[in-house]
């Protein structure tokens, strides 16, 4: 490929692994890091690293990227295949050519993915994990243990290392009757039930066979009592939040109750999924002349998924609970330990598994699969009881996986009448849940569609192109930044059945899920009032024409905001007003920036304008430092490219 064609696809594409840009007017670590995350990278065959070109700021979310040349091509040539050939544990010869374009000279530097034999490719000085790079989507990022266990197929996994002073006697005898129950349920003439309890725990990888009888951490973690998981693993448990409200905290009156459980996961698998499911709403729908009722709630079976999937993939080497929230409108199930699985094949059959023999419990008992289908078999329950689908995200720098679980019916009785008005267009099953996302949430993005639709990146990219097309939607943005909001068709019938303008016609639909019609209707229209945008097509997106160029700041009307902020505390809006154009402490600045966000939700313009800050620098040094480390949350955490992204600080 040469460079004029890569850089026009940077520029038609929202996100791509194979190709990453670079001013890189000398060839520095950050170049070295992108070869050696193309060299580790999986199922990518080719990756284009294109220096001398950089990425320009056109508005709030788009962007495009465009040459700026590199002087002396030699000298650059001549470095990096030096540094290429000394600083990894192998000589890396990547293919380098120099091409012409816009009359910039323009480097690009073609990396070959490793043979898996090869793999991982490190920079020498600093070792393993931490000199080794991997892909992930379009970032470059440092390699954990869990990677380094995917490249080397260890056999001394985690889940198989011995617990010393264990022994069969911190079994507890409860869990492994219940082991061996389900597996007689699935298969009645399986060799392992004639085992007996030391041969069976040997077999399953939950013993040493070695002769002392001492338990790995498989057999502590899903056979153990609970004396000595407390020894081993005082944070193994389940934390079942229930929060009152559809945020965290949201009355600091009323914040959250909780259930600290404890025990073996072969137990603890049913426990949590019960807690859950006792607490929610049930309701049941009666059609036509049918004389039995069908339950019309969140499907058991889809939260015993979910939950069984957390426990199963988690990472046990971190000592932190699962947590299962409970709030008005959703379950969200965090774990520690990101998806080693690329978000984007998430849903696709395939599964890269952390704990191994775990896993293959939980599958012997037909709790889960380990074909990488969980997340398909949530979507399909999910769907057939009329249910969002899920949405999930995988944090590699928190090191967690989040899944979330709406419990409002997705496609009402009123939602499919409105469906019917775009016949006319000939619309998939994809493209109308993202045009009942787009109305209820305003925007939607190329992420966001697959998790609802469970479309490669391809399909959906097609699928929106032909929704802008019939001009049900508009796309705006570019590159990574690509969105998409209410285009004419879409708004005329919003206008016309007046769905855009309140939330009414979500509490009929609410009030057949266990009378809980005023928490959902709450939601509604407080999602109503933030997205009035798309009747008046955003206010903040529609003023994209005052972003003449990357560099000037946005029109920002903060009359509000201030006045909210001065009558909340008269010091923090002292302290707003005499800040300066530098900050001797950049801790004053974070301790500001928190303090203003506890008070209410900002976006980054808003904050750009009321700190007289770089929008750019402050989301790269403060804003996204403080989200990585927890201290601030997204306000549309299922879109971070949302157009009216805002953000507030995390309450203790």
């Amino acid at each position: 490929m040469i460079a004029h064609d890569l850089i026009e696809l940077l520029n038609e594409s929202d996100e791509l692994d194979y190709i990453e840009a670079k001013s890189a007017r000398e060839v520095g670590k950050s170049i070295l890091e992108t070869i050696c995350a193309f060299s580790n990278a999986t199922g990518i065959g080719k990756g284009y690293i294109l220096a001398g070109v950089e990425r320009h700021m056109i508005s709030t979310s788009e962007y495009t990227y465009e040459p700026i040349g590199i002087t002396d091509t030699d000298q650059w040539q001549q470095d990096l295949a030096s540094r290429c050939a000394n600083e990894f544990n192998r000589p890396v010869r990547p293919t380098i050519s120099v091409e012409l374009v816009g009359g910039k000279q323009v480097i690009v530097v073609e990396v070959a993915e490793l043979a898996r034999s090869a793999k991982p490719l490190f920079f020498k000085a600093q070792g393993l994990p931490r000199g080794a790079w991997i892909r992930v989507g379009s970032t470059d990022q440092r390699c954990t243990e869990d990677d380094l266990e995917a490249f080397y197929e260890r056999r001394d996994r985690f889940d198989r290392i011995a617990v010393d002073y264990t022994s069969i006697q911190d079994v507890d005898p409860v869990a492994l009757n219940r082991y061996r129950r389900l597996r007689g349920n699935v298969r009645p003439t399986a060799e392992e039930l004639t085992y007996d309890d030391e041969e069976l725990l040997t077999a399953l990888n939950c013993m040493v066979p070695d002769g002392t009888g001492r338990l790995t951490v498989t057999g502590v973690l899903m056979f153990g009592t609970t004396k000595i998981l407390r020894r081993e693993f005082p944070a193994q448990r389940v934390d079942y939040i229930r929060v009152p409200g559809n945020r965290w905290m949201e009355d600091p009156e009323n914040r959250f109750t909780s259930i600290d459980m404890r025990g073996p996961l072969m137990l603890m698998a049913y426990r949590a999924t019960d807690a859950v499911f006792d607490d929610l709403p049930k309701a049941f729908r009666l059609e036509g002349r049918n004389l039995q009722a069908e339950s019309v709630g969140l499907p058991d079976q889809a939260l015993r998924e979910a939950v069984v999937n957390a426990l199963m993939h988690r990472s046990y080497r971190v000592h932190s609970p699962l947590q299962l929230i409970r709030y008005d409108n959703r379950v969200e199930i965090t774990n520690a330990g990101f998806s080693l699985k690329p978000e984007s094949s998430l849903g696709q059959p395939g599964s890269v598994l952390r704990n191994p023999s775990i896993a293959d419990i939980f599958h012997d008992t037909n709790l889960a699969e380990t074909k990488g289908t969980g997340i398909r078999a949530m979507r399909q329950l999910l769907q057939k009881a009329h249910l969002a689908p899920p949405t999930y995200e995988s944090n590699r720098s928190n090191n967690t996986f989040t899944i979330r679980l709406l419990l409002h019916h997705f496609l009402g009785r009123a939602d499919l009448e409105w469906l019917a008005t775009f016949e006319e267009f000939q619309l998939n099953d994809a493209q109308k849940q993202a045009l009942i996302f787009v109305r209820e949430v305003g925007a939607i993005d190329n992420s966001t569609y697959r998790q609802l639709s469970a479309r490669s990146a391809k399909l959906a990219r097609i699928d929106l192109e032909n929704l802008c097309n019939k001009s049900l939607i508009t796309k705006k943005g570019k590159t990574r930044g690509t969105y998409y909001i209410p285009g004419e068709q879409l708004k005329t019938r919003v206008r016309t059945s007046q769905i855009g303008n309140e939330a009414s016609h979500i509490s009929p639909e609410a009030s057949q899920i266990g009378n809980e019609a005023s928490h959902i209707s709450s939601e509604a229209s407080q999602i109503r009032n933030e997205a009035s945008y798309i009747s008046s097509e955003a206010s903040q997106i529609g003023n994209e024409a005052s972003y003449i160029s990357g560099k000037k700041q946005p029109v920002v009307d903060l009359s509000i905001k201030e006045k909210i902020l001065q009558d909340f505390s008269s010091n923090l809006h002292r302290r707003v007003q005499a800040l300066g154009p530098r900050v001797s402490e950049r801790r004053e600045l974070i301790r500001l920036i928190l303090d203003i966000c506890s008070v209410t939700e900002w976006t980054l313009d808003e904050l750009s304008t009321l700190l007289k800050r770089n929008r750019k620098g402050l989301f790269d040094n403060y804003l996204s430092p403080l989200i990585d480390s927890g201290q601030l949350e997204y306000k549309y955490p299922d879109m971070k490219r949302h157009p009216q992204q805002a953000y507030r600080t995390v309450q203790d």
